[in-house]
């Protein structure tokens, strides 16, 4: 993926919602994961831990993320 330098103030607008609306989608698609992954195996514990997996790979992209940008 070639990432390319947005000149225009709409056009930097816009890759900034398109990155928002990933960003809530990835999260959206992670619970639903969550919850079906939870029901599968048969327990709150497994739901809990998907969870916590997935907070903690997106706190640690979005740090990642700003540490690189520096």
């Amino acid at each position: 993926m070639e990432l390319t330098k947005h000149t225009t103030d709409i056009e930097r607008r816009n890759a900034a919602n398109v990155r928002t609306a990933l960003v809530f989608a990835s999260i959206a698609a992670v619970f639903f994961v969550g919850i079906i992954v939870a029901h599968a195996y048969g327990g709150p514990l497994v739901g809990v831990a998907v969870m916590g997996v997935a907070v903690l790979v997106f706190l640690a992209f979005a740090i990642g993320r700003n540490l690189r940008s520096k």
